[in-house]
Parts: structure tokens; sequence; C-alpha cells
């Protein structure tokens, strides 16, 4: 395939035609969700266009708001119509992006096309249309397939209860045309989820029941298996579920990403709860297994409302040329960078902190760290102390921009984090050694959510309107 994309569908030809291409441009504008739910502000949530562009007089601003015409939708994630899953095709155009709401269940198809830097709504897909046609709810992260469909994953049923479903969404039109999945077999939870048709599978992780999650987290809940413990696996072309994986009691697997390379018939995923990276991986026999390759320690502590404080590992991605694994410990309020050029033996070759629970001057004393001599200072950039932890990452195609926010989802902000919802989240660009490994705050970038023209909100993921690292599955 020539990536020369005149020609060409959407996207790029390989992953490293995205790194490292001279079509590949330098991200210039992000979309983020921005969440007012559990702020005590009755307004909706919106999407955000921040100019990121050096050279802008406008740079690290909010430069368009588009709001949505209801209130407490708790957008969370988005995806595609179009990415490098359907590059061959010349017909297809990535225009739209597809923001599902973890709590209202409204999908909203939003119009980037006709103007990338003020997006405009282009369809609501209402609940109704998943209940009754799906029998599912609590949308969660949309992935575009090469046929010109549209896949999102969902927490729920109509009721509250887990189901690990999956809603299928017509490309052009964006009518709800029934459910992906097929069979007797649905897993009793669902959340994330990534396809890789070279070896047939799709895989898919758990992470509450959505009645449950939605007040905050309780401890007792995952004990009584209200949080979830395993990969699922998929077959790609029967739409069944074959198998899953366990990756042991309360260690609730949330991110999953394969490697980006199409051939590659392996991948990573990040367990909140347990703080450990699991590779997950084909084994001769054709069948799926994970092991443990990374495990954070919990810290001892005091002022919290646990014993044992968790990093928790809220989300995970690789870099394109499937050299480093990024996570983020949004409870111990650190970012490291991993060389997994062995892929059962990550290096740990950067680490920064931004934030957490365990900063000096705190509510928390740590008695016991298994990593630290001492308790990290604030993090306090151009005059501003965040509030919150370092949570969801996207990295910039050519892999040297970490960009990070501090939000994870508002009933647990405001449960962990209350000066969060008061303060609103904040945007990070951290600079990254692509070379050896290494992490560096970049102390000239902040974009401030808490100085929102209706007030203080909760800013989430981040997506460039060209695709990323998280978004785009080459076939």
């Amino acid at each position: 395939k020539s990536a020369k994309c005149g020609a060409c569908g959407p996207g790029y030809a390989s992953p490293l035609h995205a790194m490292k291409g001279k079509y590949c441009p330098r991200e210039e504008i992000l979309y983020l969700p921005c969440i007012y739910r559990n702020t005590g502000i009755e307004k909706p949530d919106y999407l955000a266009t921040v100019d990121v562009d050096p050279t802008s007089p406008h740079y690290c601003q909010v430069i368009h708001r588009l709001p949505m015409p209801n209130l407490k939708d708790e957008l969370h994630h988005s995806g595609w119509n179009a990415c490098s899953s359907c590059f061959g095709d010349a017909t297809k155009k990535r225009n739209r992006l597809i923001l599902p709401s973890l709590i209202s269940s409204r999908i909203y198809v939003v119009d980037v096309g006709t103007d990338l830097r003020a997006p405009r709504i282009h369809k609501i897909v209402e609940p109704v249309e998943l209940f009754w046609k799906g029998n599912v709810a609590n949308p969660h992260t949309s992935h575009c397939l090469g046929s010109g469909e549209i896949v999102i994953s969902c927490l729920g049923d109509p009721s509250g209860n887990g189901k690990g479903g999956f809603i299928l969404l017509d490309g052009e039109t964006f009518e709800v045309k029934g459910n992906w999945e097929k069979g007797e077999k649905i897993p009793s939870l669902g959340y994330d989820f990534w396809y890789q048709p070279r070896h047939n599978v799709l895989m898919s992780t758990e992470w509450g029941t959505p009645k449950i999650v939605a007040g905050g987290f309780d401890p007792a809940d995952a004990e009584k298996g209200h949080y979830g413990r395993h990969i699922n696996v998929w077959d790609w072309n029967s739409h069944k579920c074959i198998q899953s994986i366990d990756l042991g009691e309360n260690s609730v697997p949330l991110e999953i990403r394969f490697l980006h390379d199409p051939d590659a018939s392996e991948g990573f995923v990040g367990c909140a709860l347990s703080s450990a990276v699991h590779r997950f991986y084909k084994t001769e026999k054709g069948d799926w297994a994970a092991e443990k390759v990374i495990e954070v320690p919990s810290k001892k502590v005091k002022g919290w409302f646990l014993p044992d404080m968790p990093g928790l590992i809220t989300d995970i991605l690789i870099s394109l040329d499937d050299r480093f694994l990024y996570f983020s410990n949004w409870l111990h309020g650190d970012i490291r960078q991993y060389d997994i050029t062995n892929t059962r033996k990550p290096r740990l070759v950067g680490q920064v902190f931004l934030g957490g629970s365990i900063t000096k001057g705190g509510h928390v004393t740590v008695v016991e760290d298994r990593e630290l001599q001492c308790q990290p200072e604030p993090f306090v950039i151009k005059g501003k102390k965040v509030q919150g932890g370092p949570q969801m990452i996207q990295l910039s195609l050519d892999g040297k921009r970490l960009y990070v926010t501090t939000s994870l989802y508002s009933g647990w902000d405001k449960q962990f984090y209350p000066d969060l919802i008061k303060e609103g989240s904040v945007m990070l660009q951290i600079d990254v050694d692509t070379e050896k490994g290494g992490l560096k705050v970049n102390t000239n970038f902040l974009v401030d959510f808490g100085k929102e023209p209706d007030g203080p909100v909760l800013a989430h993921e981040i997506r460039y309107p060209g695709g990323d690292c998280t978004s785009d599955i080459w076939i």
C-alpha cells in the first residue's frame, strides 16, 4: 500500500508510517470530553477543542466548546467512524467522533469534518435504542471496523446490572444495528476492548457492575464480586466468547492494548486494583494466556480510608513502534515509561510524579514504602498546585510528547480527590526521551480546566483529529 494518502482512506498505511512518515503531522489541536456530573454545577458536559500548537497565539487554550443538549451524561471515552483499519478504502473519511455517555447511555455522533476546530453535533443515538435493540447500557469504548461499522463495548444491561455485551452502529447512518456478539456466553462484566483480525480475536476487559460503580468505590463491593478479573477472548469471525483468562481476585483489568504491529499476537492490560500489568499472548496451542510482568507495590498508609494504598493503574498505552509502554498510577501520582523491547521483561526507564494522594503535607502519611525514600512534593506548575493524579494519557504520533489529564470518572474523583471537583482538572504535557527513555514535565504547558466559563470541569480522554495510539487499529 502506498503511504501517499491522497488515493487512500483514513489513517496511515502502518503504525511506522504514522510515527515516522512525512505525512505524520505534529498535533495542533486536541479534543477532550469535559464533565460536569458530580461537580454540583448543573451544566451539560461538552467537547473541548484545545490548541496545542506552540507557534499559535492560542497555545494551551480551549478554542471551542460543544455543549451536549442534556445534563449528567458523563462523557468518557471517544472513538472514530473510520480509522487506519479502513486505510485501503478511499470512500471513507475520518470525519465523525463517536462520544458514548457512560451514565446516560446516549451516544453522540459529532461532526469534526466540516470544521476541525469547531465540532458540531451530527446525530444523537438515544439510550432507548441501545436498550431495545441490544439489551445493553453504559457504553464505553468505540472502535471502527474495516467493514465501516462501529462497535461499542458496554458495561451493563438497562437495569444497571453487569453485562459485557457490544452494540453495533452503521458507519454511515449511525443507526443501531443490534448486538455484535453472538452465542449463549456473555461475560458478566464489560469495559474496554481491542481486536486483531489476523489472529481472529477480540479481547475485552471488565470494570464493574454499573449501578455499583455509579456511586463510588466501596472495597466490600470488590469482595462481593462486583468488580472484574478476566480478559474475555472472542472469536472474531463467529463473534462468540470462547475463553476467559482469570487475572486474579480484585484485579479489575481496565485498558487493553495489543501491540500495534498487526502480526503481533500479544499485548498488555493494566489492572487497576491489583496495580499490575499483565502481558497476554497466543500460546503454541492457539489459545490465549496471560502473565504478570509489572507490579506496583501498595504503600502502607495512615490517614486514608484503607491501610494499603494501591497505585491504581488506570490508563496504559503503547508507542506506535511497540518500543515503550506507558501507564498512570492515579492514586500514587506517577506516570511510568517502560522499555518493552523484551515484552516478557519490561524495564522501567522513566517516571515522573504529578500530584497524587501521597504528596508531602497532605492528609496521608506513608508508613511503609517499598519504592520511595520519602513522600513526593506536591506538584505545582505555573503557580497552580495540581489536584488529583495523572490519569488519561495520549502520546504524540512521533512518541515525543505525552499528554496527561487528571480526572478518572466523576463519582470516583469526588470520593478520592474532593479538591479536584472544586478546582477542576488540568492537562499537562511530558517530554519523552525516545532514545534511552526518560520523562520530563514541560513547564510551559498547562491547560487549567478550573478556569472554564461555567466553572471548574473534569476533562478526560484526549484525541487528535488524525487518530492516535489508542484509537487506531491496523489490520
